[in-house]
């Protein structure tokens, strides 16, 4: 079969029938095609496509009432049930801090929008999909049995596409995190900012002043703010925080949002390469084989040092990140703080 008859809808939804079973994900990489060109394909065929106005989707989600957010990256897929609640938007940023569904999203990285209907009998599973210009998924909304299926259908018309028969034209680049390799800053000047935090969102403005990736960072910074565990310590950091039912909070971004779970975990299962996380409203699925090192970070705040373990991946991508539960104005548990300071380490080392 050629490139150019793979990409053709009708071989496309062909290869989706051939192949019920494969996720989205995997079948799109099989066809050498990006997952939001799989999704375009089915457009008339129980997919409808929407506009990505976060502004607008927010705000309406709401009335959707009980669904489940999923956000992922190559490596880790974090879902979480709830509803959409304290919603504020912005150019450049908005924010959902419901209860449940806690997010921090990016719209000038939504794309692409999908409204998804699949059948399997009488059952019909209804989703809101979003992608990136390169047709990487940044977020999905995914309907439970006690949703609003009218609010759902009403927001649909809202969002609606005009030309539902325009090609999707993707970027071939993908959205990652700039690395730059000559001329790091002196460790001494990253050390002295990084020093003067009084909020750890404050990290990210030092990063973009220095030009530094936050994986170069933590190589830079000195082994009293960041120090490398073993590879086996992010699955025993997830087993005993569910034995002792210590709150942790756990972060999963992909190009345009980052989820977030705040609380307790119970159930951690390992299976194969990955580890689980399978409670009634939060699931995490974390390939622990892509995990290329694992940090243990240490940022100063007005309420004194915050510890955070960070898994990243294949050319110095974040995975995840995971914290102890902490309200603002508060000093960081001194449970989780103890525990990760446990947790066995590797030698550091530098960034060439």
């Amino acid at each position: 079969m050629t490139i150019q008859a793979v990409r053709a809808p009708d071989a496309i939804r062909r290869a989706r029938e051939e192949n019920p079973k494969m996720r989205e994900r995997d079948l799109a990489t099989t066809l050498g095609i990006s997952e939001a060109e799989l999704t375009a394909a089915h457009v008339g065929h129980g997919v409808t496509r929407i506009e990505p106005r976060v502004a607008d989707l927010l705000p309406a989600l709401e009335a959707v009432g009980e669904v489940m957010a999923l956000t992922r990256n190559e490596s880790a897929v974090h879902e979480k049930v709830g509803v959409y609640e304290k919603c504020t938007s912005g150019t450049q940023h908005a924010l959902v801090l419901g209860r449940d569904i806690d997010l921090r999203i990016f719209p000038t990285r939504w794309a692409f929008g999908f409204a998804v209907e699949k059948r399997n009998g009488d059952d019909v599973r209804r989703s809101l999909q979003f992608f990136d210009k390169a047709g990487d998924a940044v977020h999905k909304v995914h309907l439970r049995p006690n949703s609003n299926l009218y609010a759902y259908q009403k927001l649909v018309e809202e969002l609606f596409y005009p030309d539902q028969d325009e090609p999707l034209e993707v970027q071939a680049t993908k959205i990652v995190e700039k690395v730059v390799s000559d001329g790091l800053p002196a460790a001494e000047e990253l050390r002295e900012r990084w020093s003067a935090m009084t909020d750890v969102h404050q990290l990210f403005n030092i990063l973009r002043k220095l030009k530094l990736t936050r994986h170069q960072a933590v190589h830079l910074i000195g082994e009293d703010y960041a120090w490398r565990l073993e590879e086996d310590a992010l699955t025993a950091m997830l087993h005993q925080s569910a034995s002792e039912a210590l709150p942790i909070m756990c972060f999963v971004g992909s190009s345009g949002c980052i989820q977030i779970h705040t609380g307790a975990i119970e159930t951690v299962k390992p299976m194969g390469p990955w580890i689980n996380i399978l409670d009634p409203g939060f699931n995490l699925h974390l390939r622990t084989d892509h995990v290329q090192e694992l940090w243990a970070v240490r940022k100063p705040t007005k309420d004194g040092h915050v510890t955070s373990l960070e898994a990243y991946g294949a050319n110095g991508q974040l995975i995840a990140q995971f914290f102890g539960e902490r309200l603002e104005g508060r000093a960081e548990r001194s449970d989780w703080r103890s525990m990760v300071e446990g947790l066995p380490r590797l030698e550091c080392r530098q960034v060439a």
